[in-house]
Protein backbone atom coordinates (compact mmCIF):
# COMPACT_ATOMS: atom_id res chain seq x y z
CA UNK A 1 0.00 0.00 0.00
CA UNK A 2 1.38 3.41 -0.65
CA UNK A 3 1.82 6.07 1.85
CA UNK A 4 2.49 9.29 0.08
CA UNK A 5 0.79 11.17 -2.39
CA UNK A 6 3.86 10.55 -4.88
CA UNK A 7 3.04 6.84 -5.06
CA UNK A 8 -0.90 7.83 -5.54
CA UNK A 9 -2.13 5.44 -9.13
CA UNK A 10 -3.62 7.90 -11.04
CA UNK A 11 -5.90 6.46 -13.39
CA UNK A 12 -7.91 7.31 -16.48
CA UNK A 13 -11.69 5.71 -17.43
CA UNK A 14 -13.03 5.65 -20.81
CA UNK A 15 -15.67 4.13 -21.59
CA UNK A 16 -19.30 5.93 -24.43
CA UNK A 17 -21.59 4.88 -21.73
CA UNK A 18 -22.39 6.81 -18.95
CA UNK A 19 -23.46 3.68 -16.43
CA UNK A 20 -20.23 2.05 -17.13
CA UNK A 21 -18.05 4.64 -16.15
CA UNK A 22 -20.13 5.34 -12.91
CA UNK A 23 -19.64 1.94 -12.06
CA UNK A 24 -16.07 1.76 -12.71
CA UNK A 25 -15.52 4.97 -11.01
CA UNK A 26 -17.46 3.47 -8.10
CA UNK A 27 -15.56 0.08 -7.49
CA UNK A 28 -12.30 2.53 -7.41
CA UNK A 29 -13.67 5.38 -5.06
CA UNK A 30 -13.16 3.57 -1.91
CA UNK A 31 -9.30 2.84 -2.68
CA UNK A 32 -6.90 4.99 -0.81
CA UNK A 33 -4.01 4.31 -3.06
CA UNK A 34 -5.91 4.95 -6.54
CA UNK A 35 -7.38 8.76 -7.79
CA UNK A 36 -9.68 8.57 -10.95
CA UNK A 37 -8.25 11.49 -12.47
CA UNK A 38 -10.84 11.74 -15.27
CA UNK A 39 -13.17 10.05 -17.25
CA UNK A 40 -13.48 10.65 -21.02
CA UNK A 41 -16.89 9.04 -23.24
CA UNK A 42 -14.97 8.84 -26.72
CA UNK A 43 -11.45 7.88 -27.78
CA UNK A 44 -10.50 11.41 -28.93
CA UNK A 45 -11.75 13.15 -25.61
CA UNK A 46 -9.80 10.09 -23.89
CA UNK A 47 -6.27 11.90 -26.01
CA UNK A 48 -6.70 14.93 -25.10
CA UNK A 49 -7.21 13.81 -21.23
CA UNK A 50 -4.47 11.22 -21.00
CA UNK A 51 -2.13 14.21 -22.39
CA UNK A 52 -3.29 16.56 -19.76
CA UNK A 53 -3.44 14.31 -16.47
CA UNK A 54 -0.84 11.73 -17.35
CA UNK A 55 -2.27 9.10 -15.71
CA UNK A 56 -0.22 5.81 -14.63
CA UNK A 57 -3.23 3.63 -15.95
CA UNK A 58 -6.13 3.88 -18.62
CA UNK A 59 -9.32 1.95 -18.36
CA UNK A 60 -10.09 1.81 -21.98
CA UNK A 61 -13.30 0.06 -23.49
CA UNK A 62 -12.50 -1.33 -26.66
CA UNK A 63 -15.94 -0.19 -28.92
CA UNK A 64 -16.59 3.74 -29.32
CA UNK A 65 -18.17 5.74 -32.34
CA UNK A 66 -15.87 8.45 -33.23
CA UNK A 67 -11.73 6.40 -32.26
CA UNK A 68 -11.97 2.58 -31.22
CA UNK A 69 -10.18 1.57 -28.20
CA UNK A 70 -7.39 0.52 -29.92
CA UNK A 71 -6.70 3.25 -32.26
CA UNK A 72 -7.05 5.57 -29.00
CA UNK A 73 -4.52 3.46 -27.19
CA UNK A 74 -2.09 3.87 -29.84
CA UNK A 75 -2.59 7.61 -30.20
CA UNK A 76 -1.98 7.39 -25.87
CA UNK A 77 0.91 5.75 -25.79
CA UNK A 78 3.06 7.54 -28.58
CA UNK A 79 2.08 11.22 -26.21
CA UNK A 80 1.96 9.08 -22.81
CA UNK A 81 4.54 6.70 -23.34
CA UNK A 82 4.71 5.46 -19.27
CA UNK A 83 0.62 4.91 -19.00
CA UNK A 84 -0.13 1.17 -19.27
CA UNK A 85 -3.66 0.43 -20.41
CA UNK A 86 -6.11 -2.12 -19.88
CA UNK A 87 -8.60 -2.33 -22.75
CA UNK A 88 -12.24 -3.82 -21.66
CA UNK A 89 -14.56 -5.63 -23.97
CA UNK A 90 -16.91 -7.91 -24.47
CA UNK A 91 -15.32 -9.43 -27.52
CA UNK A 92 -12.65 -12.15 -25.78
CA UNK A 93 -11.67 -13.61 -29.28
CA UNK A 94 -7.87 -14.05 -29.73
CA UNK A 95 -7.96 -11.52 -32.69
CA UNK A 96 -9.18 -8.67 -30.08
CA UNK A 97 -6.45 -9.69 -27.77
CA UNK A 98 -3.57 -9.68 -30.59
CA UNK A 99 -4.74 -6.34 -31.72
CA UNK A 100 -4.66 -4.65 -28.56
CA UNK A 101 -1.50 -5.92 -27.70
CA UNK A 102 0.15 -4.84 -30.50
CA UNK A 103 -1.40 -1.76 -30.27
CA UNK A 104 0.54 -1.24 -27.06
CA UNK A 105 -2.18 -2.64 -24.34
CA UNK A 106 -0.83 -4.02 -20.90
CA UNK A 107 -3.65 -6.18 -20.45
CA UNK A 108 -7.28 -7.29 -21.13
CA UNK A 109 -10.32 -7.73 -19.33
CA UNK A 110 -13.31 -8.71 -20.36
CA UNK A 111 -16.56 -6.40 -19.31
CA UNK A 112 -18.00 -6.24 -17.03
CA UNK A 113 -14.86 -6.39 -15.18
CA UNK A 114 -15.00 -7.68 -11.22
CA UNK A 115 -13.57 -5.13 -8.74
CA UNK A 116 -10.91 -7.12 -7.49
CA UNK A 117 -9.51 -8.63 -10.86
CA UNK A 118 -9.34 -4.47 -12.10
CA UNK A 119 -7.80 -3.29 -8.53
CA UNK A 120 -5.47 -6.03 -8.65
CA UNK A 121 -4.44 -5.23 -12.79
CA UNK A 122 -4.36 -1.31 -11.57
CA UNK A 123 -2.04 -2.12 -8.83
CA UNK A 124 0.28 -4.42 -11.04
CA UNK A 125 0.50 -2.16 -13.93
CA UNK A 126 1.45 0.54 -11.53
CA UNK A 127 4.53 -0.82 -11.45
CA UNK A 128 5.51 -0.82 -14.65
CA UNK A 129 4.17 2.70 -15.40
CA UNK A 130 6.91 4.02 -12.41
CA UNK A 131 9.40 1.55 -14.30
CA UNK A 132 8.90 3.94 -17.35
CA UNK A 133 8.94 7.05 -15.77
CA UNK A 134 11.79 5.97 -13.99
CA UNK A 135 13.51 5.31 -17.50
CA UNK A 136 12.13 8.24 -19.16
CA UNK A 137 14.41 10.39 -16.07
CA UNK A 138 17.12 8.11 -16.91
CA UNK A 139 17.11 9.17 -20.88
CA UNK A 140 16.80 12.56 -19.85
CA UNK A 141 19.68 12.64 -17.27
CA UNK A 142 17.35 13.40 -14.44
CA UNK A 143 17.36 10.11 -12.58
CA UNK A 144 19.37 7.69 -10.80
CA UNK A 145 20.99 4.18 -12.37
CA UNK A 146 19.67 1.36 -10.28
CA UNK A 147 22.56 -0.38 -8.17
CA UNK A 148 23.15 -4.45 -8.70
CA UNK A 149 20.66 -6.51 -7.42
CA UNK A 150 20.89 -9.45 -5.34
CA UNK A 151 19.29 -12.74 -5.99
CA UNK A 152 17.21 -11.99 -2.63
CA UNK A 153 15.02 -9.96 -4.58
CA UNK A 154 13.18 -12.63 -6.74
CA UNK A 155 14.27 -16.10 -5.34
CA UNK A 156 16.91 -18.92 -5.36
CA UNK A 157 17.72 -18.75 -9.39
CA UNK A 158 16.92 -16.69 -12.26
CA UNK A 159 16.45 -18.24 -15.78
CA UNK A 160 18.06 -17.83 -18.98
CA UNK A 161 17.25 -16.90 -22.07
CA UNK A 162 18.88 -18.04 -25.44
CA UNK A 163 18.58 -15.99 -28.27
CA UNK A 164 19.83 -18.04 -30.94
CA UNK A 165 19.73 -18.58 -34.84
CA UNK A 166 21.83 -20.84 -36.98
CA UNK A 167 21.96 -18.21 -40.11
CA UNK A 168 23.59 -15.03 -38.95
CA UNK A 169 22.48 -11.38 -39.90
CA UNK A 170 18.72 -11.75 -38.80
CA UNK A 171 18.33 -9.55 -36.52
CA UNK A 172 19.72 -11.72 -32.86
CA UNK A 173 21.35 -8.99 -31.41
CA UNK A 174 17.76 -6.43 -31.68
CA UNK A 175 15.67 -8.98 -30.25
CA UNK A 176 17.89 -9.88 -27.37
CA UNK A 177 18.49 -6.40 -26.48
CA UNK A 178 14.92 -5.84 -26.37
CA UNK A 179 13.73 -8.67 -24.75
CA UNK A 180 16.10 -7.80 -21.92
CA UNK A 181 14.75 -4.78 -21.68
CA UNK A 182 11.40 -5.19 -21.74
CA UNK A 183 12.24 -8.28 -18.45
CA UNK A 184 14.40 -5.35 -16.45
CA UNK A 185 12.66 -3.98 -13.99
CA UNK A 186 13.33 -3.03 -10.23
CA UNK A 187 11.54 -6.67 -8.76
CA UNK A 188 13.13 -8.61 -11.74
CA UNK A 189 16.49 -7.29 -12.76
CA UNK A 190 17.87 -8.35 -16.05
CA UNK A 191 21.42 -8.95 -17.33
CA UNK A 192 22.28 -8.77 -21.73
CA UNK A 193 25.14 -11.34 -21.64
CA UNK A 194 26.98 -11.46 -25.28
CA UNK A 195 28.43 -14.77 -25.77
CA UNK A 196 29.27 -14.22 -29.60
CA UNK A 197 32.72 -13.52 -28.23
CA UNK A 198 35.06 -12.74 -31.54
CA UNK A 199 32.11 -10.90 -32.99
CA UNK A 200 29.44 -9.80 -30.65
CA UNK A 201 27.66 -6.60 -31.37
CA UNK A 202 25.88 -5.88 -28.20
CA UNK A 203 27.61 -3.25 -26.97
CA UNK A 204 27.95 -1.42 -29.81
CA UNK A 205 23.89 -1.42 -31.03
CA UNK A 206 24.04 0.03 -27.13
CA UNK A 207 26.30 2.38 -27.74
CA UNK A 208 27.95 1.96 -25.03
CA UNK A 209 31.77 1.70 -24.66
CA UNK A 210 33.19 -1.64 -23.57
CA UNK A 211 35.71 -1.06 -21.36
CA UNK A 212 35.16 -4.24 -19.30
CA UNK A 213 33.90 -7.50 -21.08
CA UNK A 214 33.46 -11.50 -20.90
CA UNK A 215 37.32 -11.49 -20.43
CA UNK A 216 37.63 -9.67 -17.17
CA UNK A 217 35.01 -12.18 -15.84
CA UNK A 218 36.77 -15.42 -16.85
CA UNK A 219 40.15 -14.17 -15.76
CA UNK A 220 39.18 -14.01 -11.95
CA UNK A 221 36.01 -17.04 -12.33
CA UNK A 222 37.25 -18.38 -8.98
CA UNK A 223 36.89 -15.22 -6.85
CA UNK A 224 33.81 -13.91 -8.63
CA UNK A 225 31.92 -11.80 -6.12
CA UNK A 226 29.20 -8.60 -5.92
CA UNK A 227 31.66 -6.26 -6.69
CA UNK A 228 33.58 -7.58 -8.91
CA UNK A 229 30.73 -8.54 -11.35
CA UNK A 230 29.40 -4.70 -10.57
CA UNK A 231 33.25 -3.32 -11.61
CA UNK A 232 32.99 -5.42 -14.97
CA UNK A 233 29.07 -4.91 -16.06
CA UNK A 234 28.22 -2.08 -18.30
CA UNK A 235 25.26 0.02 -17.33
CA UNK A 236 23.18 1.77 -20.65
CA UNK A 237 20.70 4.70 -20.05
CA UNK A 238 17.94 2.34 -18.94
CA UNK A 239 19.48 0.98 -15.83
CA UNK A 240 19.86 -2.34 -17.67
CA UNK A 241 23.23 -4.67 -16.94
CA UNK A 242 25.21 -5.75 -20.34
CA UNK A 243 28.22 -8.03 -20.23
CA UNK A 244 30.15 -7.30 -23.59
CA UNK A 245 31.91 -9.74 -25.68
CA UNK A 246 36.16 -9.14 -25.69
CA UNK A 247 36.78 -6.03 -27.92
CA UNK A 248 39.14 -7.73 -30.12
CA UNK A 249 38.22 -11.20 -31.63
CA UNK A 250 41.62 -12.88 -30.81
CA UNK A 251 40.76 -12.17 -26.97
CA UNK A 252 38.18 -14.60 -27.02
CA UNK A 253 40.19 -17.46 -27.71
CA UNK A 254 41.17 -16.05 -23.87
CA UNK A 255 37.48 -17.63 -22.74
CA UNK A 256 36.59 -21.87 -22.83
CA UNK A 257 33.29 -22.89 -22.29
CA UNK A 258 33.58 -23.98 -18.59
CA UNK A 259 34.22 -20.35 -17.65
CA UNK A 260 31.53 -19.34 -19.86
CA UNK A 261 29.49 -21.84 -17.75
CA UNK A 262 30.06 -20.72 -14.72
CA UNK A 263 30.07 -16.93 -15.42
CA UNK A 264 26.56 -17.29 -16.56
CA UNK A 265 25.95 -19.22 -13.62
CA UNK A 266 26.99 -17.56 -11.44
CA UNK A 267 24.84 -14.54 -12.77
CA UNK A 268 21.70 -17.10 -12.50
CA UNK A 269 22.33 -16.59 -9.28
CA UNK A 270 22.23 -12.93 -8.85
CA UNK A 271 19.91 -11.17 -11.81
CA UNK A 272 16.03 -12.59 -12.80
CA UNK A 273 16.61 -12.93 -16.30
CA UNK A 274 19.76 -13.76 -17.81
CA UNK A 275 19.26 -13.10 -21.63
CA UNK A 276 22.32 -14.33 -23.42
CA UNK A 277 22.64 -13.21 -27.61
CA UNK A 278 24.78 -16.09 -28.78
CA UNK A 279 26.51 -16.53 -31.65
CA UNK A 280 25.61 -18.71 -34.72
CA UNK A 281 28.09 -21.49 -34.80
CA UNK A 282 26.96 -24.37 -33.03
CA UNK A 283 30.28 -24.48 -30.58
CA UNK A 284 31.11 -25.72 -27.19
CA UNK A 285 30.27 -22.17 -26.06
CA UNK A 286 26.96 -22.28 -28.10
CA UNK A 287 26.08 -25.56 -26.51
CA UNK A 288 27.19 -24.72 -22.89
CA UNK A 289 24.32 -21.47 -22.94
CA UNK A 290 21.85 -24.30 -24.56
CA UNK A 291 22.89 -26.65 -21.31
CA UNK A 292 21.67 -23.40 -19.00
CA UNK A 293 19.02 -22.42 -21.19
CA UNK A 294 15.49 -22.04 -19.30
CA UNK A 295 13.96 -20.99 -22.87
CA UNK A 296 15.54 -20.54 -26.25
CA UNK A 297 14.25 -18.24 -28.64
CA UNK A 298 14.86 -19.32 -32.37
CA UNK A 299 15.32 -16.34 -34.87
CA UNK A 300 14.90 -16.56 -39.02
CA UNK A 301 13.97 -14.86 -41.44
CA UNK A 302 11.91 -15.15 -44.26
CA UNK A 303 14.74 -16.45 -46.85
CA UNK A 304 15.03 -19.69 -48.00
CA UNK A 305 18.56 -20.36 -46.81
CA UNK A 306 17.24 -19.09 -43.25
CA UNK A 307 14.45 -21.61 -43.27
CA UNK A 308 16.82 -24.59 -44.43
CA UNK A 309 19.27 -23.46 -41.51
CA UNK A 310 16.35 -23.39 -39.16
CA UNK A 311 15.10 -26.67 -40.29
CA UNK A 312 18.60 -28.20 -39.71
CA UNK A 313 18.75 -26.47 -35.98
CA UNK A 314 15.37 -28.32 -35.18
CA UNK A 315 16.59 -32.17 -36.14
CA UNK A 316 20.09 -30.98 -34.40
CA UNK A 317 18.34 -29.70 -30.93
CA UNK A 318 16.22 -32.85 -31.61
CA UNK A 319 18.92 -34.95 -31.36
CA UNK A 320 20.34 -33.19 -29.05
CA UNK A 321 17.29 -34.00 -26.53
CA UNK A 322 16.77 -30.09 -26.16
CA UNK A 323 13.01 -29.82 -25.08
CA UNK A 324 11.10 -28.60 -28.09
CA UNK A 325 8.36 -27.27 -25.45
CA UNK A 326 11.45 -24.86 -24.27
CA UNK A 327 11.82 -22.96 -28.13
CA UNK A 328 9.98 -19.99 -28.96
CA UNK A 329 10.51 -19.88 -33.08
CA UNK A 330 10.39 -16.11 -34.49
CA UNK A 331 9.84 -14.66 -37.56
CA UNK A 332 11.97 -11.09 -38.22
CA UNK A 333 11.55 -8.83 -40.91
CA UNK A 334 8.66 -10.38 -42.31
CA UNK A 335 7.50 -8.39 -45.07
CA UNK A 336 4.33 -9.52 -47.33
CA UNK A 337 6.38 -8.50 -50.44
CA UNK A 338 8.82 -11.63 -49.47
CA UNK A 339 6.41 -13.72 -51.24
CA UNK A 340 6.60 -15.94 -48.26
CA UNK A 341 4.31 -16.23 -45.29
CA UNK A 342 4.55 -16.78 -41.89
CA UNK A 343 1.87 -19.88 -42.38
CA UNK A 344 3.72 -21.34 -45.40
CA UNK A 345 7.29 -21.29 -43.18
CA UNK A 346 4.87 -23.33 -40.20
CA UNK A 347 3.96 -25.83 -42.42
CA UNK A 348 7.13 -26.33 -43.74
CA UNK A 349 9.01 -26.52 -40.37
CA UNK A 350 6.08 -28.71 -38.86
CA UNK A 351 6.13 -26.38 -36.11
CA UNK A 352 4.31 -23.25 -34.47
CA UNK A 353 5.42 -19.64 -35.25
CA UNK A 354 5.30 -17.88 -31.94
CA UNK A 355 6.18 -14.65 -33.24
CA UNK A 356 6.32 -11.73 -36.36
CA UNK A 357 8.41 -8.92 -36.30
CA UNK A 358 7.58 -6.82 -39.30
CA UNK A 359 10.29 -5.55 -42.03
CA UNK A 360 10.58 -1.51 -40.72
CA UNK A 361 14.50 -1.01 -41.44
CA UNK A 362 14.48 2.88 -40.70
CA UNK A 363 13.09 2.47 -37.60
CA UNK A 364 15.36 -0.86 -36.72
CA UNK A 365 18.20 1.42 -37.80
CA UNK A 366 17.66 4.56 -36.39
CA UNK A 367 16.77 2.42 -33.19
CA UNK A 368 20.75 1.01 -33.20
CA UNK A 369 22.39 4.09 -34.40
CA UNK A 370 21.01 5.75 -31.03
CA UNK A 371 21.87 3.29 -28.67
CA UNK A 372 18.01 3.05 -27.84
CA UNK A 373 16.00 0.15 -27.85
CA UNK A 374 12.89 0.18 -29.59
CA UNK A 375 10.64 -0.78 -26.73
CA UNK A 376 12.16 2.16 -25.00
CA UNK A 377 12.52 4.79 -28.12
CA UNK A 378 8.91 4.03 -29.49
CA UNK A 379 6.53 1.34 -28.69
CA UNK A 380 4.29 2.02 -31.14
CA UNK A 381 6.37 1.41 -33.70
CA UNK A 382 5.52 -1.95 -36.36
CA UNK A 383 8.63 -3.63 -35.35
CA UNK A 384 8.14 -2.60 -31.42
CA UNK A 385 4.60 -4.26 -31.14
CA UNK A 386 5.92 -7.49 -32.89
CA UNK A 387 8.93 -7.77 -30.31
CA UNK A 388 6.26 -6.75 -27.53
CA UNK A 389 4.38 -10.23 -28.81
CA UNK A 390 7.75 -11.95 -28.65
CA UNK A 391 8.21 -10.83 -24.43
CA UNK A 392 4.25 -11.66 -24.18
CA UNK A 393 4.90 -15.55 -25.56
CA UNK A 394 8.27 -15.53 -23.71
CA UNK A 395 6.78 -14.57 -20.71
CA UNK A 396 3.80 -16.95 -20.61
CA UNK A 397 6.31 -19.89 -21.79
CA UNK A 398 8.37 -19.36 -18.72
CA UNK A 399 4.86 -19.44 -16.40
CA UNK A 400 3.72 -22.73 -18.28
CA UNK A 401 7.26 -24.77 -17.90
CA UNK A 402 7.30 -23.39 -14.20
CA UNK A 403 4.24 -24.28 -13.09
CA UNK A 404 4.68 -27.55 -15.76
CA UNK A 405 8.28 -28.08 -13.28
CA UNK A 406 5.99 -27.65 -9.79
CA UNK A 407 3.52 -30.21 -10.87
CA UNK A 408 5.87 -32.93 -12.26
CA UNK A 409 8.83 -32.54 -10.21
CA UNK A 410 12.22 -30.95 -10.86
CA UNK A 411 13.50 -33.42 -13.30
CA UNK A 412 16.95 -32.54 -14.79
CA UNK A 413 17.44 -32.90 -18.65
CA UNK A 414 20.59 -34.23 -20.18
CA UNK A 415 23.17 -32.07 -20.63
CA UNK A 416 23.99 -31.24 -24.33
CA UNK A 417 27.65 -30.95 -24.28
CA UNK A 418 27.86 -34.32 -21.50
CA UNK A 419 28.71 -36.24 -24.41
CA UNK A 420 32.43 -37.61 -23.57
Amino acid sequence: MQDTADEIIRVLIVDDHAETLENIRKLLQFEPDIEVVGAARSGQEALEMARETEPDVVIMDINMPDMDGIAATEAIKRDVRFAQIVILSVQSEADYLRRAMRAGASDFISKPPSGDELISAIRSLAVEAKRAKDEQKILEGTGPLPPLIGRERFGPEGKLIAVYSAKGGVGCTIIATNLAVGLDTADTPAVLVDTALQFGDVAVSLNLQSKNSFVDLATRIDELDVEIVEEVLLQHDSGLRVLAAPPRPEMADEINADQVRKVLEYLKQHFAYVVVDSGSTMDDITLTVLDLADLMVSVATPEIPSIKDARLLFDLLSVLEFPRENTIFVLNKMDRRSGITAAAIAENLKCTVDGEIPFDERTVTTSVNRGIPLLIADKGQPAAKGILEVLGAVKQRLVERTEEGIEEGEVERPRLFSRS
